[in-house]
């Protein structure tokens, strides 16, 4: 059984210091949320205000309908799983599992049963009567998740619990999250500042900066088509270009720069003679001999980066800025060295021109 989560314009201030600033978003029932943002942005205090450790300065927080306030943690019905896990050192697997079912009075036999239950819905069928000093740093996570699936809760909150792993192990556990949540369809609200994390799990992700909601979205509109500069140049590489909105086309528009003007398509408010910036992600250039047409920069290769699956070109326009680009290591691309002139070139209906506070700032200074 899952609930859904609301957040009606919920605010938490700390003194004069304002965490969390008029976050509304709804969360549905057996829904996969991750609130995504930089360190200090506000979304591990939203996670605590939903389990009950903070009560929010304004608004209202409501869990399956249920408006929570004056509602103590244990009178939830949510888990939270920390980033240290805090197990147990000195208690079997089953008993780490099986210790909320001990605090509300379940006997032993039905609390050993429940335990081993759950540990082959985690994939660890064997680990019952194991230390946690036997377990790698993967099935420890496991066994956490279990523990907190054991008192049956409605909603799980999970606060960056893959940090401590190695990149590995997390994008491993990333997949098992995933599929625990599948297999047992409680609402899963997931607290991260890892982009890849977020993208490769959630249903829908928040994006978060200084205390605000700056999008909510599915994983492929957050990265296809960011709501403003904070969203695009915080979740994934982009090329950045400072300029002026010249004229508008359609959803296009030509957007004057330092390096050239480029035709590119209109983000969300942005207008005529606005100053805003243009993104373009790096797999969307193309490096070719000769100039492209209205989008093309004339480069110098600095520096080619092998980096498995795709390889890393850089280059430097005339006036100094460097650019990325991103190749597939396919066999099938030719691969530049550096010094090598070419240009730099994209088609404008992959790049976006955006504006925002974060990005506004930035601009003016």
């Amino acid at each position: 059984m899952s609930a859904g989560v609301d957040l009606d314009n919920v605010c938490a201030d700390f003194g004069t210091f304002r965490a969390v600033d008029n976050v509304a978003v709804n969360i549905q029932p057996g829904e996969f949320f991750s609130f995504l943002g930089p360190s200090g942005c506000g979304k591990t205090t939203i996670l605590r205000m939903i389990s009950g450790f903070i009560s929010p300065s304004q608004g209202v927080i409501r869990i399956g309908g249920k408006d929570m306030k004056g509602q103590r943690p244990n009178q939830r019905p949510t888990a939270l799983i920390f980033q240290n896990l805090a197990l147990f050192p000195l208690m079997p697997v089953w008993e780490n599992i099986a210790f909320g079912l001990e605090v509300r009075g379940v006997d032993k036999q039905k609390r050993r049963a429940r335990a081993e239950e759950l540990l082959h819905l985690v994939d660890l069928p064997d680990a019952a009567d194991k230390a946690v000093a036997q377990l790698s740093g993967g099935q420890k996570q496991r066994v956490a998740i279990a523990r907190a699936l054991a008192v049956e809760p409605q909603v799980m909150l999970l606060d960056e619990p893959l940090s401590a792993l190695d990149l590995k192990l997390r994008q491993h556990m990333r997949a098992e999250l995933r599929a625990i949540q599948k297999r047992t369809g409680v609402t899963f609200i997931y607290i991260t500042h890892d982009q890849g994390e977020a993208l490769a799990m959630s249903d829908r992700v928040g994006v978060m900066s200084q205390g605000k909601l700056q999008q909510v979205a599915n994983p492929r509109d957050i990265y296809n088509n960011p709501a403003n500069g904070f969203v695009a140049s915080f979740v994934g590489e982009n090329n950045i270009f400072t300029g002026e909105v010249q004229g508008t086309e359609g959803n296009l528009a030509r957007f004057a720069t330092a390096s050239g003007t480029f035709t590119a398509r209109l983000g969300p408010a942005v207008t005529q003679g606005m100053k805003a910036r243009l993104f373009l992600r790096p797999e969307h250039v193309r490096l070719a001999p000769g100039a492209g047409g209205t989008n093309s920069i004339p480069v110098e290769v600095t520096d080619v980066a092998f980096e498995g699956n795709f390889i890393s070109i850089h280059a430097r326009d005339a006036g100094g800025q460097v650019l990325l680009a991103e190749a597939r290591n396919d066999g099938a691309t030719a691969v530049p060295a550096p010094g090598d002139r070419l240009h730099f070139t994209f088609d404008g209906q992959n790049a976006v021109i955006l504006t925002g506070d974060t990005a506004a700032r930035d601009i003016d200074a």
